[in-house]
């Protein structure tokens, strides 16, 4: 995910049973600047993403402006039943 402009400082990701929501918060401390263009919005975002059950969050960097969130889907755990056997009435 693109978040060019925020620092980690600024970002948040939490996690509430399957949706994730990451979002962002800049402090404009150029407000006293005047600019003539501003190419990088200085607004907060929000967003949801709705994950599978059993997903798991593994890890959350920032490199070069991109926010890189590794998932992992755990395999699924085998059960083994043992069925009695039992002579015919």
């Amino acid at each position: 995910m693109a978040v060019t402009g925020f620092s980690e400082f600024e970002l948040h990701i939490h996690l509430e049973e399957y949706p994730l929501v990451i979002g962002g918060t800049r402090d404009d401390c150029d407000e006293a600047r005047d600019f003539l263009h501003r190419f990088i919005a200085a607004r907060q975002f929000e967003r949801n993403f709705i994950l599978a059950e059993g997903i798991e969050i593994l890890k959350a960097y920032l490199n070069c402006g991109l926010l890189h969130i590794d998932l992992e889907k755990p395999p699924p755990e085998t059960q083994v039943r043992t069925l009695p056997i039992t002579t015919a009435p």
